[in-house]
């Protein structure tokens, strides 16, 4: 059921819209208990998902009884971020979510049904897992709160992810990501229809119903004078609210060009962007919008370490950014990253398939330390002096001397593409 919907291109949601409207839903769903919010981390900062979690605490009050952050397989929120995305929320409700351990499977997605979505591109069972606080809470509402997006991983980001692969385990978010990545990003980036997409659906069909959950979707974009602006609010708990939100983020957050780029510039903002595992939004949200032999430039000043996740960034570290054929031969041959298919997936992600050339400038990390991961690299402050993203403008942009470049201040915001790369 929908139980608020609103949301159009042109439609700017204050503070106070966003407030009302969740207040209006809110009120639809009756007297709760025990309510428990799932928002995304700092990784989804602009996404407004931490207002309207502050709200809902201001709705519910001590009845708001846990909020457990859908980190994945992030690192858990320190104090400050906590604070910086959540305002005035109690730190004391906050939870952490633990991938490796702290789940429970709810059933498994069947190995047939895995490989019929996937037109056989991957051939295994794909287990239906949640943190234990979801599962065996007592909550009588879980509030799940997030934005809708073009992703790499999905097609469209949020809705059912948020919950069981955002608070999911080891194996269901490995084999999630290595079945997108398997089945190819060209294929899934801003599909609300995917392989992935219709196995969470299963689970949460087959596994989940018994679950209360309601869905607080945001779409979010940015206004002609660079602020972010939530275009859309779809408030449900099932599918609909997710399908118009969809809809509503391709017209926005959507970016078709009529021919490809030679040379993007991409700013990783250091209150998200740490790591290459996040930072990478910058290779797969504009793979299909760059041309051959084209160049990639991302300026990520809190670019401290490849991997969120400890054994990752040594997966990332030992094997590198090498291409879709490499890794799947890596993971046919090593146990490490057999046993690790979410970073294989995340190597998938972050490799241009030697078609442009990726040049990474670090504020933290040494030229020897992104070269071994086959990346380039470029010196930070020398770079932020010529690409000035206090003087660039979203889009096109020409310098000084006439050269032409494309600059995109936040990844994480859209999905760019050139009409023949997008079928």
């Amino acid at each position: 059921m929908l139980f608020y919907g609103k949301g159009s291109a042109n439609l700017s949601l204050s503070r106070e819209d966003l407030k009302a409207a969740l207040y209006e839903a809110l009120d639809k769903l009756g007297a709760r208990k025990k309510v428990l919010a799932i928002p995304p981390d700092i990784t989804r900062l602009h996404s407004q998902s931490g207002i309207l979690t502050e709200y809902a605490w201001q709705y519910y009050k001590d009845r708001l009884s846990d909020i457990l952050p859908s980190i994945g397989t992030h690192v858990p929120m320190t104090e400050k971020e906590i604070g910086i995305m959540y305002g005035e929320t109690p730190k004391r409700l906050f939870r952490v979510h633990d991938w490796r351990e702290g789940f429970v499977t709810l059933g498994d997605v069947p190995a047939d049904y895995v490989r019929q979505v996937s037109g056989g591109a991957v051939d295994f069972p794909i287990p239906f897992q949640v943190d234990k606080l979801v599962a065996q809470g007592g909550h009588d509402l879980i509030l799940s709160v997030g934005q809708v997006v073009p992703h790499e991983v999905i097609g469209m980001a949020n809705h059912n992810k948020n919950v069981f692969i955002g608070t999911g385990g080891k194996e269901g978010i490995n084999k999630t990501h290595f079945l997108g990545a398997a089945y190819g990003l060209e294929r899934i980036m801003g599909r609300a229809d995917t392989p992935v997409k219709r196995v969470l659906n299963y689970g949460t069909e087959h596994f989940a119903r018994h679950l209360p959950i309601v869905y607080v979707l945001t779409v979010v974009d940015k206004d002609e004078s660079d602020r972010i602006v939530v275009r859309g609010l779809f408030i449900g708990d099932d599918m609909e609210c997710f399908n118009l939100a969809a809809a509503l983020s391709l017209k926005v957050n959507f970016f078709m060009l009529d021919r490809p780029l030679k040379k993007v510039v991409v700013y990783l903002d250091p209150t998200e962007f740490k790591s290459t595992w996040l930072g990478n939004k910058s290779v797969y949200r504009t793979r299909m919008a760059i041309a051959d032999g084209g160049d990639l430039i991302v300026l990520a000043p809190g670019l401290k370490e490849f991997g969120e996740d400890a054994g990752n960034d040594v997966i990332i570290r030992k094997y590198g950014y090498v291409g879709t054929p490499k890794v799947l031969d890596y993971v046919r041959k090593n146990d490490d990253l057999k046993n690790s298919l979410g970073a294989a997936a995340h190597l998938i992600h972050g490799s241009s398939e030697d078609r442009f050339s990726i040049t990474y400038c670090p504020g933290h990390l040494s030229k020897e330390e992104i070269e071994s991961v086959n990346l380039g690299y470029a010196d930070i402050n020398e770079m932020m002096r010529r690409y000035d993203p206090k003087k660039l403008r979203d889009g096109m942009n020409k310098m000084p001397g006439g050269e032409e470049v494309f600059y995109i201040s936040n990844p994480a915001l859209g999905l760019w593409a050139h009409k023949d790369r997008f079928k």
